[in-house]
């Protein structure tokens, strides 16, 4: 009987160690290089991770450097609620049960959707036998309820019964409230005060992705800043018109709120366990990561077969007990080293566009070790050569991209610096601040004032930010179509043939232009087609006066050309009829300049 007593005490010991990193560790899911830039130790409680987190995450989440030139719309309330969110003017006070008895008939689908999240069922998960796959929740739901013990804000003997409107949109455990002063918009850090792990991890993003050569500022390009990307991009706050830059803005909404990935207000896990979840964002022509998978063989095991797999399993469990037979997006990017968390960019390598400075250093330990880590993801299913020889042609295969785009790059360049775009000297008016003028940079996507953007501008923004990002994103996702002919490599050399021969016509119109100039320069130069009381000759010759002269301008330069051609044919019919004349019927002409 007391050795019974003995194990039952081991085993609840245990049990509660796993949930209470604050008397153990922190989750080792959470990384070492994030502990270290909160200045926090693996002994730290949820209540300090949570609070260094919220303190950074708020500290960092502004408008941006580039604020002064643009103001939020209605809609940006929503993308980031932290910043810009304002309750609705109803200055009534609220009990939690209003809450629902009152949105059952204003916004009937949310209740429907939270009846049937965990939020609103914790109970039955705490029913779930073990056998059940998603007795796992029932250790997250003990983590949340150790997270809420640690800062204060449940009793030791107490357990979350259910987690209503209240809790997420005034605050946990509030009982009721004003909805005019006291509503807000659930932000990142909300979420986070219940699901400090989660937080942790997702956060940490920023905190393991530093490029060795600076490729990319410290944590870019990932979810946990990509808000801050947003409005610290010239061209993004420069656009005049907000509305449409609000469609870069609700896909840069990880960094502010949880909602992108876990739709409200069921949250569910199978929900955010799928390539659709994904979808919405990474699709495109920058970075159509969503399509180049469902194009795969990859993607066609998950339509073809994913119907019959057990979403409800836990994702690190989705092979042994979920049925799984084929990655997902999920599968791939979640798992680091065997372990899957938040933070998608450990294995980040060429970013969100190839840089050459990227494609030039992959020898660099920082680039090999990731490089290695992706051969163990991929090592799950496919032989390690197999994975290795794959992953040493999708890097082979892009720096032929990058190499493709660059020698077009100088090509542009050189006709910008030359002076050679249509209308650069004359038409090309400065671009709306704080955005800066460049030859094909990503302002040509976005604005066409006077001439900007040319053809030259338009097609090699469309080649650098776009086509050379999906070609890279074809290799990455085993999609042969889409780097090789489809989105990729094909699309890379039409965008070069256009850019090559805008060149090669800019530069003959110049030449042309500079003999022309040359010509009219000359003294002595004959023209009958001089201004009233211009003598012959002089700077202005004939090319001159047929641009200038107001009686040849339009229709009339037309006129001109149509004389000048009619003038042709006559002397082609009369050289023909000459031709077939004997010589003694020909009449005697004489010649300009004969004595006769």
């Amino acid at each position: 009987m007391f050795a019974r007593l003995i194990g039952l005490v081991l085993v609840a010991g245990l049990t509660l160690a796993m949930h209470l990193p604050g008397s153990a560790r922190v989750w080792d899911t959470v990384p070492d290089e994030q502990l270290k830039a909160l200045g926090l130790s693996r002994d730290a409680s949820p209540k300090e991770l949570f609070d260094a987190l919220a303190t950074r995450w708020r500290a960092e989440l502004t408008k941006g450097k580039f604020a002064k030139w643009w103001e939020p719309i209605p809609m940006d309330q929503y993308f980031a609620p932290t910043l810009f969110y304002e309750p609705p003017p109803v200055d009534i006070e609220v009990t939690r049960e209003q809450c629902v008895q009152c949105h059952v008939g204003v916004t009937h689908g949310w209740v429907k959707s939270w009846e049937k999240s965990v939020h609103a069922r914790l109970d039955e998960i705490r029913d779930l036998p073990d056998t059940d796959v998603r007795a796992y929740k029932k250790e997250i739901i003990a983590e949340v309820e150790d997270n809420l013990r640690s800062q204060g804000l449940l009793a030791a003997d107490t357990q979350l019964s259910q987690v209503q409107c209240a809790d997420c949109h005034m605050g946990i455990d509030w009982k009721s409230g004003n909805h005019a002063k006291d509503l807000r918009m659930p932000d990142r850090a909300v979420c986070g005060s219940c699901h400090v792990r989660q937080f942790a991890e997702a956060e940490s993003e920023r905190d393991t992705l530093s490029w060795p050569q600076k490729q990319w500022a410290d944590g870019h390009p990932s979810h946990a800043v990509d808000y801050t990307a947003n409005v610290e991009t010239a061209t993004w706050a420069a656009l005049q018109q907000r509305e449409v830059a609000a469609g870069c803005t609700l896909c840069h909404v990880n960094q502010t709120k949880c909602d992108t990935c876990h739709t409200r207000h069921e949250f569910a896990t199978i929900d955010s366990r799928r390539p659709e979840a994904c979808a919405t964002c990474h699709n495109g022509v920058d970075h159509n990561e969503y399509e180049q998978f469902m194009l795969s063989k990859h993607g066609t095991v998950y339509q073809t077969l994913g119907g019959t797999w057990n979403w409800h399993a836990r994702l690190q469990d989705a092979f042994d007990k979920g049925g799984q037979t084929g990655p997902t997006c999920q599968t791939c990017h979640f798992e680091f080293n065997g372990k899957y968390t938040h933070n998608l960019v450990r294995k980040v390598r060429w970013g969100f566009l190839p840089f050459k400075t990227i494609a030039d250093n992959l020898d660099h330990p920082w680039f090999e070790e990731r490089k290695a880590a992706w051969q163990t993801t991929c090592s799950n299913c496919h032989s390690p050569r197999f994975s290795k020889t794959y992953l040493d042609m999708v890097d082979k295969g892009i720096q032929h991209g990058v190499d493709l785009v660059e020698d077009t790059r100088k090509v542009v360049q050189q006709l910008y610096d030359d002076g050679l775009l249509p209308g650069q000297k004359t038409n090309r008016p400065p671009l709306p601040e704080p955005e800066k003028d460049e030859p094909g940079g990503f302002a040509s996507l976005f604005f066409s004032i006077g001439n900007n953007a040319t053809i030259v501008d338009r097609t090699f923004a469309e080649m650098w930010e776009q086509d050379v990002a999906r070609y890279m994103k074809g290799l990455q996702h085993v999609n042969p179509g889409g780097w090789t002919y489809s989105h990729g490599w094909s699309n890379l050399i039409k965008g070069q043939t256009i850019i090559n021969e805008q060149n090669t016509l800019l530069r003959e119109k110049a030449d042309l232009e500079r003999r022309v100039q040359a010509l009219e320069g000359k003294e002595g130069t004959k023209t009958s087609l001089r201004g009233p009381g211009e003598p012959v000759g002089g700077a202005r010759g004939l090319l001159a006066s047929l641009r200038e002269d107001p009686r040849l301008a339009g229709g009339g330069l037309a006129m001109l050309g149509g004389g000048l051609l009619l003038g042709g044919i006559v002397s082609m019919r009369r050289i023909k009829r000459d031709a077939a004349e004997p010589a003694s019927e020909r009449p005697s002409v004489p010649l300009i300049g004969d004595d006769g």
